[in-house]
């Protein structure tokens, strides 16, 4: 059997995904569930560094998310620097603050009272890293024409949902902090005009004590319906 074939003339190489028995597939799938079920959104971090491998692992874990017609819309900026971090807290807060006095509804803030948020993002400050998730929605080419990208929304959300998996993976913990507007991290961090900012995470270990809401996940039965 050829290792490659010829599409329109390129080159598609041979694929061979493992796969296992069922009983093998239901422990799998179901080890999974129960340790993905233990991932939470986390408000209170350690500032315990993390080896720069390990961010550049989970980044790595994120980049093999699927994408319109592969074009790969992201660029994940990761913050150490005291300065930074700062800098992006303190135009984080002012925005934030700005939503929970004006731009937020009243329905919108009374379902926000079980999560305990606020406009202070200490975290910002204290985990060890930030990871800056950038869409691409068009590329330069080398005589400066732009190339659009496909489908940058859903793209960049899935490798997002990889990138969060990763974390949790590693056993850190995260949060998908999304302050709105977030052209100040555009400016903080000098990006290029093609990227515009999809989302904030801290990462790092949890706190020595840490609180979550006690919350429930929707059951099987209301997420899942079969024709």
């Amino acid at each position: 059997m050829e290792d490659y074939i010829l599409v329109e003339g390129f080159k598609h190489i041979r694929h061979q995904q493992q796969s296992f028995l069922e009983k093998e597939m239901i422990e799998r799938t179901k080890s999974l569930y129960n340790w993905m079920d233990k991932r939470r959104s986390v408000r209170h971090f350690s500032n315990k560094d993390i080896p720069i491998e390990v961010i550049e692992n989970i980044i790595k874990t994120a980049s093999t998310a699927p994408s319109g017609a592969h074009k790969q819309p992201w660029t994940f900026c990761v913050i150490k620097s005291a300065n930074i971090k700062k800098k992006i807290r303190e135009a984080a807060e002012e925005e934030e603050r700005k939503s929970y006095e004006s731009r937020m509804s009243d329905v919108w803030l009374n379902d926000l009272k079980p999560l305990g948020t606020n406009p202070d993002k200490a975290f910002l400050e204290i985990a060890p890293y930030l990871i800056v998730v950038f869409k691409r929605p068009f590329e330069y080419g080398e005589s400066g024409e732009k190339h659009q990208n496909y489908y940058v929304n859903e793209s960049v959300g899935l490798a997002c949902g990889f990138l969060i998996s990763a974390i949790h993976h590693a056993g850190l913990v995260t949060l998908t902090h999304t302050p709105s507007p977030m052209r100040f991290l555009e400016k903080i961090l000098k990006r290029p005009d093609n990227e515009r900012a999809f989302l904030l995470l801290p990462v790092g270990y949890e706190a020595e004590k840490a609180y979550v809401p006690d919350l429930n996940r929707k059951s099987l039965e209301k997420v899942m319906q079969i024709y």
